[in-house]
């Protein structure tokens, strides 16, 4: 199993960024798949997840109403468009896909907020 993020960056407060999450060694579409993220000092936390064939989606209440995940199964890719950005975002993020009882992580890629 791979997992390769890359799109974060820094933005200035209420701009917006697109994370993309490439993944390989499993059956992709059969996975749920989540986005996570880790502020410094702070616990690893769930941002969101969507289903395998994205019937279902689930975000924390902290980003509800700004951040969208999205999948595309052809091309084994999962997204995270962010928007209205606020510096309580700063973290690193990571995608994730827990399969047989085992969590699989990204190198994650780092989102900056700030003026």
């Amino acid at each position: 199993v791979q997992l390769v993020e890359s799109g974060g960056g820094l933005v200035q407060p209420g701009g917006s960024l697109r994370l993309s999450c490439r993944a390989s060694g499993f059956t992709f579409s059969s996975y749920t798949m989540s986005w996570n993220r880790q502020a410094p000092g702070k616990e690893r936390e769930l941002v969101a997840d969507i289903t395998s064939f994205s019937r279902r989606t689930n975000y924390a209440d902290s980003v509800k109403g700004r951040f969208t995940i999205s999948r595309d199964n052809a091309k084994n890719m999962v997204y995270l468009q962010m928007d209205s950005l606020k510096p309580e975002d700063t973290a690193a993020y990571y995608c994730s896909v827990r399969r047989n009882g085992v969590s699989y992580w990204g190198q994650g890629t780092t989102v900056t907020v700030s003026s």
